[in-house]
């Protein structure tokens, strides 16, 4: 017997990634059915066919109030009724420091994570509460909890979600319904290629290379796997976590229990191998992200104070110097 037997899930961000290797899982572990959520239409249906009957594929944007409530119709008129609600689609959000961050990419990356997920138990919950029992589920992450791992509205909207599913917990217990998150630490998906702008295809690739990078600051050495935040869904979603609701789940490999210490010019070794694995479209995309970043912090030098300044500078000069050896190696 399988621990979803007969249960019913919708996973939003389901073609890629954590959502895909949890609708992979939770149709292994039994699923009546899974819904999968997403906008790439692409690997969202190839994986549904590939996964079979009792997994549906559907093309619906989760910044987007009525796509949600088509989701979740979609889901009652294919297997009539609902159990989990993975909340799963994210984006990197865009980046920079608070004054540069536009406010239209601000509300969008909210709206894709926090609103969403809000979104989601607000339509979900009228269909648990006739049930008598029901799961929530949301990706938050190690950024919810500490600055510097992501962007200013990406870490405000998973600090959001680590609240969400607390308020959630106390409201909904008393009707059978259990609401959890996961604070996945670093997982090697394509989201830290989407970050540069790389398309969904390219995000996937990069992904992959980051591997080694994720391995070498942590206390786990290794990367964490989309596998690895599946499982602890399973977990969160099965009977078998009956008894546990309001918390967030870290799955980080010790990360926020304290950084490896790396050499820096090491690290920027790595990285730079990394980035010439890539095809050379996707490289020139990468270092001019890069170069849009350096310019910026150049440009907010002049505010600081002179030996400040300075030694900023020297570092960057570095830096830009170990970039041109590593990326345009003489012949």
């Amino acid at each position: 017997m399988g621990k979803l037997d007969g249960k019913v899930a919708l996973i939003t961000g389901a073609a890629g990634g954590i959502g895909r290797a949890a609708s992979k899982l939770f149709i292994e572990e039994g699923a009546k059915g899974v819904v999968m959520v997403d906008i790439w239409d692409e690997m969202g249906r190839k994986t549904a066919d590939d996964l079979g009957p009792n997994a549906v594929y559907i093309h619906a944007d989760v910044s987007q109030e009525s796509d949600i409530k088509k989701s979740i119709d979609l889901t009652i008129e294919k297997f009539g009724h609902l159990d989990v609600v993975f909340s799963n689609a994210g984006n990197p959000g865009p980046g920079g420091g608070i004054e540069e961050i536009p406010t239209d990419e601000f509300d969008h990356t909210i709206a894709i994570h926090l609103r969403a997920a809000f979104l989601y138990m607000k339509y979900s919950i009228p269909i648990m509460k006739k049930q008598g029992s029901g799961c929530f589920i949301c990706t938050s992450s190690v950024a919810g909890f500490q600055q510097g791992m992501g962007s200013a509205p990406y870490s405000l909207s998973k600090a959001g979600l680590i609240h969400l599913v607390r308020i959630a917990a106390v409201e909904l217990g008393i009707f059978g319904i259990r609401a959890n998150a996961i604070a996945p630490g670093g997982i090697a998906t394509g989201i830290f290629g989407q970050g540069y702008g790389l398309s969904r295809e390219s995000a996937e690739t990069y992904g992959e290379l980051m591997k080694g990078m994720l391995a070498a600051g942590q206390s786990i050495r290794r990367a964490g796997l989309p596998e690895d935040i599946a499982n602890a869904a399973l977990f969160l979603a099965s009977d078998s976590s009956s008894f546990i609701s309001g918390i967030t789940l870290l799955v980080d490999g010790g990360l926020l229990s304290g950084r490896i210490p790396q050499d820096p010019e090491d690290a920027q070794e790595r990285y730079y191998d990394m980035i010439n694995k890539l095809d050379p479209e996707d490289q020139k995309i990468i270092v001019q992200k890069i170069q849009e970043g350096a310019a910026k912090t150049l440009e907010q030098l002049k505010f600081m104070k002179p030996e400040i300044r300075e030694r900023i500078m020297k570092r960057m000069q570095k830096m830009a110097e170990r970039r041109q050896q590593y990326l345009n190696p003489k012949k």
